[in-house]
């Protein structure tokens, strides 16, 4: 059965850039939204638009059909689920638990193992598409975990995104996420220096993009950030400092599968520095300032 088969409790925990839209759509879907976040403020929107506040992320578990997580880091997961009056210790039988979250695929198996031995179900389901994405419920969700709580999970996943694919075991969701961010780093380099050559041969840059733009170079990333990148429109969508995090996460899983990725490594250390300049709260497309602009 669909836990969608009428207005359900649907817990969520993290009101970010991503997650205040993502939330925003359940509520809208005609659910009953719990939430919880740090910094109560960023919950206010949505409280009064009718959600019900938690002062904690377990006593939100604890009522909750179906509790949603997308917050910073992997030690943010691990203390959210695991740790004391947590989420897998304070959630009921039969709750389905979702991190949507870019988080570690080892900590995706070990959350959804701990779950298992109390009933509890555990999908690992983090997203691509940015705040744009986030907004018009149009995000990428690749999910890892059981099957059929897949399938029940799914009508959820339909209102906040399009392109939704159930792709193997636990923490096989944040795997293929790694392969998304694995791309965006060195597709994020190869635009950079694109443009940077076009401006330093005199030529137009924003005319160049209208004309690679739709060839073989076209790409998101090229058609979308390359524009912002030339406008000096370094907002963040996706915070140099979280890509960082995902970056490193995906160097450290490379290494335990014994796979040398020589581009990620380049892209994190230009991406690294570009944060000990002072820039980790701007967009990814800021590492255009690496190059001189």
């Amino acid at each position: 059965m669909s836990i969608m088969s009428g207005r359900k409790k649907i817990g969520f925990i993290g009101l970010g850039i991503m997650g205040r839209g993502m939330a925003g759509h359940i509520l809208d879907g005609g659910h009953e939204l719990h939430v919880y976040n740090r910094t109560r403020s960023k919950a206010d929107e949505l409280v009064a638009r009718g959600a019900i506040w938690h002062d904690t992320a377990g006593d939100l578990a604890a009522v909750s059909d179906v509790v949603i997580t997308i917050v910073g880091y992997p030690k943010d997961v691990e203390e959210t689920y695991l740790g004391a009056d947590g989420i897998v210790e304070r959630a009921k039988s039969g709750t389905i638990l979702i991190d949507m979250t870019t988080s570690s695929p080892t900590l995706a198996g070990t959350i959804a193992a701990k779950a298992m031995e109390k009933g509890v179900a555990v999908l690992d389901a983090p997203v691509s598409g940015g705040d744009v994405g986030a907004r018009a419920a149009k995000l990428s969700i690749m999910v890892g975990g059981d099957e059929e709580t897949f399938k029940a999970a799914l009508p959820l996943f339909q209102l906040m995104g399009e392109n939704i694919v159930h792709h193997g075991g636990p923490g096989a969701g944040q795997h293929v996420k790694m392969c998304n961010q694995i791309a965006i780093a060195a597709t994020m380099l190869a635009v950079s220096e694109s443009l940077a050559y076009a401006k330093a041969s005199g030529l137009d840059a924003k005319r160049v993009l209208s004309s690679i733009g739709t060839g073989a170079a076209s790409s998101f990333l090229l058609n979308n950030l390359g524009p912002k990148m030339l406008d000096d429109d370094y907002a963040p969508g996706f915070y140099v400092h979280h890509f960082i995090k995902d970056m490193s996460i995906a160097i450290a899983e490379a290494e335990r599968m014994k796979l040398d990725l020589p581009a990620l490594a380049l892209a994190k250390r230009l991406y690294e520095k570009l944060a000990a300049g002072g820039f980790g709260e701007e967009g990814t497309q800021a590492i255009f300032r690496v190059y001189g602009n």
